[in-house]
């Protein structure tokens, strides 16, 4: 009988812990439940994310592409053309040819190379408008090297002039009108010498100053176009509109002030 009790009493006891075990799985279980759906739904925000952020990752990298692209067409659109030295060459090499010249055979060797490429010239400034400056100024240079031989010409006809009068005073003895002379032929030619130096600095002066005036040009060119472009203007009311405001104000008229008789 007390046996009987016995296991009563330890299987009584044993069921409250049963009981907690089963509330306690129950507990464990449910959250695992809730974490499986609670995962799924945050995955579907990450991935949602991650895609809406790679989209946003190529249209920024199209946006930079097509900036790069258009800025690479415009300095292309902006860049001289490879013959654009070859222009400003030209009066370059006249003029070393004239200062090399010793007599007036090749001074007028010198002068002919000069019209030829005077004459080719004139003829690129009906095929390469964009170039106009740069090719009007080697055409100016050309036209004054061409005087500056007819002015060569003349100097050695004195320079040869001088040579036989020292050569003849020389044979008659008169060495102090010979030394004279000899000083003053070697000052004409040291003239002439540093002149004609000063030609092809003046030719290469000449071509930086002609060759950023058509930079400007095209650069301008190109503005006006993407003004025209942007707000529907012509060209040529662009080109009106840059006009006035370029243009210089109007002067106040004189006599501006009180007439009147006192």
């Amino acid at each position: 009988m007390s046996d009987l009790s016995i296991r009563a009493a330890g299987m009584a006891a044993s069921q409250p812990n049963w009981g907690q075990e089963q509330s306690a799985a129950s507990e464990d279980a449910a959250p695992g439940s809730g974490g499986e759906n609670g995962g799924t739904v945050e995955e579907g925000l990450i991935q949602s994310m991650l895609r809406e952020q790679e989209e946003q990752s190529k249209s920024l990298a199209e946006m930079i592409e097509a900036a790069q692209k258009k800025a690479a067409e415009q300095r292309e659109a902006l860049k001289l053309p490879k013959n654009n030295t070859r222009y400003g060459d030209a009066p370059l090499e006249a003029y070393a040819r004239l200062a090399r010249a010793k007599n007036k055979a090749q001074v007028n060797a010198a002068s002919g190379f000069a019209r030829r490429k005077l004459f080719q010239l004139k003829a690129a400034l009906h095929s390469d408008s964009e170039n106009t400056p740069t090719i009007r100024g080697a055409i100016n240079q050309l036209q004054k090297s061409i005087n500056r031989a007819e002015r060569k010409k003349r100097e050695l006809d004195r320079e040869q002039l001088l040579d036989r009068r020292q050569a003849k005073a020389r044979r008659e003895k008169e060495e102090q009108k010979a030394k004279r002379l000899r000083q003053e032929l070697q000052r004409k030619r040291n003239q002439r010498i540093i002149r004609e130096s000063g030609y092809t600095r003046e030719a290469v002066v000449s071509e930086k100053i002609h060759a950023q005036l058509t930079q400007t040009q095209m650069e301008l060119r190109q503005q006006m176009q993407d003004l025209s472009a942007s707000t529907g203007m012509t060209l040529e009311a662009v080109a009106q509109q840059y006009a006035a405001q370029a243009a210089p104000p109007e002067a106040a008229p004189a006599g501006g002030g009180i007439e009147g008789s006192f």
